[in-house]
């Protein structure tokens, strides 16, 4: 399941996406989770189908890689479709023992399941056309406002940053320990479901101790080059916005404009 996340890792490419200045895929992600989640109809849910399956073209990001981020999140999406079934009253429209299923649950369940899907996905896209770097250059640059509050914005963004980098490398980490581990017998897949929790006990400890000691390493090398935060850093390439940016702001527009007359008409 490790090799299956897909957030955090970039895809190199050449594609209008990936062209796009970060601040303008941040804002865009962020209004299209919103977007998301005012619809309520079918044609709403159409539109914004339509709008995500544009967007995956643009990308030119393989489908194969796009659709394996959500295997991640089977077991979460299954769960969540069953408590709303099962959970959620209203009509019965089946029955068994002391289970049963409303024609409320049912529609809220799609619903649910089809907002985790896209949202997963666009999410993906996001980190999938950005590098790391820019991604925290432009967290940075939307949010500089907030340092009115002494809100230590640069730091933040670089927690962020670093987060998304370490995603990949624990990824492999942990495949190379789960691989060590089996070929010393180890069995993380037979047995009892708390059999199993108990055998990631030697798949977990030396991750977490891999971690630690690259967070220190990761600390020692920026204390060694004199990191004290973003007060006087400049960029070797600045973040400028292109004509590019701005059609997609409109069309940003456009779309939640559509997300707001869908949730107004019930659409």
């Amino acid at each position: 399941m490790l090799q299956d996340i897909t957030l955090g890792q970039y895809y190199p490419g050449n594609s209008i996406l990936h062209r796009l200045d970060p601040r303008t895929k941040f804002l865009g992600t962020l209004i299209f989770i919103v977007g998301l989640f005012l619809v309520q109809g079918v044609i709403g849910y159409t539109f914004v189908t339509v709008v995500l399956l544009a967007l995956i073209f643009l990308s030119q990001v393989p489908w194969k890689i796009v659709l394996k981020g959500l295997r991640a999140v089977l077991f979460i999406l299954i769960l969540t479709m069953l408590f709303n079934i099962f959970l959620i009253p209203g009509k019965v429209i089946a029955q068994w023992w002391i289970f049963r299923i409303t024609e409320e649950g049912l529609y809220t369940a799609i619903r649910m399941g089809i907002r985790l899907v896209y949202l997963v996905t666009g999410s993906t896209l996001l980190t999938l056309t950005t590098i790391p770097t820019a991604m925290t250059d432009a967290m940075e640059s939307l949010f500089r406002p907030l340092k009115v509050f002494h809100v230590p914005v640069h730091e933040i963004a670089m927690m962020m940053s670093i987060a998304l980098r370490f995603i990949p490398i624990l990824m492999e980490e942990t495949e190379k320990i789960k691989k060590a581990q089996m070929a010393r017998g180890a069995d993380f897949e037979s047995g009892s479901f708390f059999r199993r929790i108990k055998s990631l006990v030697p798949l977990l400890v030396p991750l977490f101790v891999s971690a630690f000691q690259r967070a220190n390493d990761l600390a020692l090398a920026m204390e060694a080059r004199c990191y004290h935060g973003g007060e006087g850093r400049t960029r070797m390439k600045p973040l400028r916005y292109a004509k590019r940016d701005v059609i997609a702001y409109i069309l940003l527009a456009v779309f939640i404009g559509v997300c707001i007359l869908c949730l107004i008409f019930g659409l």
